[in-house]
């Protein structure tokens, strides 16, 4: 992965821009994925070194181009995730409680709360 080059491909607007108007058909797991990569990035205890993991990542996620295009149903985000679950491995230590309920607080705006036993891909 170009996780340089795709660092760069990340800004804020442009993450916003793609969740919103997708938020519902991208899938609550990807998009948790996104959301705690995306608020721990912010924080100020993450280390440079982490926030680039988490910006290429993120820069992934908002490229246009993918390995598998984003329209295709079902599989279409696959890459993605599988993207950003890598990043989330190398910087698990920085996906704190405070990042997973800022995460969770935006999820449940878009989706409304999830029910007990709810899949977390509903």
């Amino acid at each position: 992965m170009r996780q340089h080059a795709n660092a760069q491909t990340f800004t804020p607007s442009r993450f916003w821009r793609k969740l919103g108007p997708r938020a519902a058909g991208i899938g609550r797991a990807t998009l948790e994925k996104a959301l705690y990569l995306y608020y721990a990035a912010q924080s100020p205890r993450t280390p440079k070194w982490a926030r680039r993991v988490m910006y290429g990542a993120l820069g992934y996620f908002i490229l246009p181009l993918d390995a598998l295009p984003d329209l295709a149903p079902i599989v279409g985000y696959t890459d993605d995730l599988s993207v950003m679950a890598a990043a989330l491995v190398t910087v698990a230590f920085y996906i704190t409680p405070e990042v997973k309920a800022q995460a969770h607080e935006k999820l449940d705006k878009w989706f409304g709360p999830r029910k007990a036993g709810e899949p977390a891909d509903a």
